[in-house]
């Protein structure tokens, strides 16, 4: 067959609704000859409504796994939840100082800093920690708070969430430090979610660092062997 004949055959194939795949095949041709050929024809309607076939079996595929994936994830969590329990004082000053030494500042060698400086974004992270501050016998009136945020974030309403996050009056905050925008970087935490991170300072605190840090390193050192409960 000349490619004079082929083409026609291709074309006369497209008008009867043949997809391109089914066309080369037939006529022993590559799927790019097939679409050179064909290209100014319109899409047949058998294929328009095969295409949307295809797409809403997949759409309601991929609603059902996603219910699905929730309803596992939900229920995982649900369970673990329950694992957790009541959880002791001591079971939380253990936590807390995990997560202090993961996320606070620590004191150098070259650069003694004994003393508790904590910064987070994430609301529960912050309970913890001013749970286990109040469980150690820091008192609130030695803690400060200041934020720091993006300069084009909403401030007062920034403070009014950590505020309520915190349970004290928006005036207990020192001046925020502002980061300016840099346009070259892509920013994700931005919109009305966006609060920025809060940083807890515990005045005087260099006794509850040094605690803190002997609590760590026993932790640090424990047998990772052993395992209880």
């Amino acid at each position: 067959m000349t490619k004079r004949a082929e083409r026609e055959q291709a074309r006369a194939m497209r008008l009867a609704g043949r997809s391109y795949n089914e066309i080369a095949a037939a006529l022993g041709v590559s799927k790019s000859s097939v679409s050179l050929w064909v290209r100014d024809l319109p899409t047949p309607l058998a294929l328009i409504d095969r295409t949307e076939h295809i797409t809403r079996v997949s759409r309601e595929y991929w609603r059902a796994e996603q219910e699905r994936l929730r309803v596992q994830r939900e229920r995982t969590k649900s369970s673990a939840s329950a694992w957790v329990g009541a959880i002791s004082n001591r079971e939380l000053i253990l936590i807390g100082t995990a997560l202090y030494w993961a996320e606070g500042s620590k004191d150098k060698p070259y650069a003694r800093r004994e003393r508790l400086v904590f910064i987070n974004s994430d609301p529960d992270v912050i309970r913890v920690f001013v749970r286990w501050l109040d469980l150690i016998g820091a008192l609130p009136e030695s803690c400060r708070y200041r934020l720091s945020i993006h300069e084009s974030a909403d401030l007062a309403a920034a403070h009014e969430h950590w505020a309520e996050v915190l349970g004290v009056a928006v005036d207990q905050f020192d001046r925020a430090t502002l980061k300016r925008h840099n346009p070259r970087t892509i920013r994700r935490n931005t919109g009305a979610a966006y609060h920025g991170c809060l940083i807890v300072t515990v005045l005087q605190s260099r006794v509850f660092y040094q605690q803190m840090a002997g609590w760590f390193a026993a932790i640090a050192a424990g047998d990772p062997r052993r395992v209880e409960g």
